[in-house]
């Protein structure tokens, strides 16, 4: 297993496939892009696929969300889920994507075992979007969406975030957008993931206030009957349900003490919280001849230094 001090064990791995991304949305990064990385500093698919395996077969992992970046970018993003759903015991697989392109990959990532998929959508409004994400992409990311539904990679999530005095008054036409449409919307509280380093707490719209825009057109009841367990959203019936909203605290509301994931970049490194400031690289024991065993024992030695919290 991968256990640490806390007695907390990550079941849920989170692969980063590529560090490229298609939009430049404003709390990601700087319009200007980033620097990417070096191609042979990237994982190839063999060495992808070979850490999924021991993370599956040796480690306990249930679990996997590919991510980016932009996921849908990588070419060989349908053989590597593939091969993760090949595995005995059989891992849940998802995708988090910005739903471009999505469409058109949908069926032959259903194919693949793909079982569902999260969508970033932050509005429902080409203007807004494209001041958002400096891309006017807004159709395409709604195409992809329903193509997914339409490929069987359901419950489609879509994961929003609300910007100060861009998007923020526009959460219950978001709410609405998704209800009628069958998708189940997450809000999550701004992070500090922004390569621009601009994010202020004292900025950020907090979980509490995505509730009171929302109970401004809904009324909202906490889903008591629901066990959270370690998953991060916070639901809630929407006018006495059966449809929910789902609320993500990750700064005013931590949910640390429960988390169960483990996450690996673009170019072999174990990392235990979007946030940590310390990475364990597989990388040279990957290309220097070590055994599966050698690295099973790295990535559990990664795992048993977790903080308790993500310190933000």
């Amino acid at each position: 297993m991968l256990a640490d001090s806390y007695g907390r064990v990550a079941t849920d791995l989170r692969v980063s496939l590529t560090d490229r991304c298609n939009l430049r949305c404003s709390y990601c990064m700087p319009p200007e892009g980033l620097e990417w990385l070096p191609k042979d500093e990237v994982l190839t698919d063999d060495e992808v696929n070979r850490l999924i395996r021991i993370g599956v077969t040796a480690l306990g992992i249930e679990e996997i969300r590919f991510t980016g970046g932009e996921p849908l970018l990588r070419r060989g993003l349908s053989g590597i889920v593939g091969a993760a759903t090949a595995l005995h015991p059989r891992p849940q697989t998802a995708l988090t994507t910005n739903g471009i392109g999505l469409n058109r990959t949908a069926p032959a990532l259903a194919e693949a075992g793909l079982d569902r998929v999260n969508v970033s959508l932050d509005t429902v409004r080409p203007d807004t979007f494209e001041q958002l994400a400096r891309r006017r992409r807004l159709n395409d990311v709604l195409e992809g969406m329903a193509g997914a539904a339409a490929a069987g990679l359901t419950p489609v999530k879509v994961n929003a975030v609300l910007m100060r005095d861009l998007n923020d008054a526009e959460a219950p036409e978001l709410l609405r957008f998704c209800l009628e449409h069958g998708y189940q919307l997450r809000f999550i509280e701004q992070m500090p993931l922004d390569a621009q380093h601009g994010w202020r707490r004292d900025t950020m719209i907090t979980a509490d206030e995505i509730l009171d825009r929302l109970s401004a057109e809904y009324d909202l009841r906490p889903a008591d009957d629901q066990t959270r367990g370690s998953a991060p959203a916070e639901l809630f019936y929407v006018d006495g349900g059966p449809e929910t909203v789902g609320v993500i605290g990750s700064v005013t509301r931590p949910f640390c003490g429960a988390c169960d994931r483990v996450r690996l970049t673009a170019e072999g490194e174990i990392r235990n919280c979007l946030f940590a400031r310390e990475e364990s690289d597989l990388r040279p024991l990957l290309r220097g001849g070590g055994t599966d065993e050698e690295i099973a024992e790295r990535w559990r030695a990664a795992v048993a230094a977790k903080l308790p919290g993500h310190g933000i």
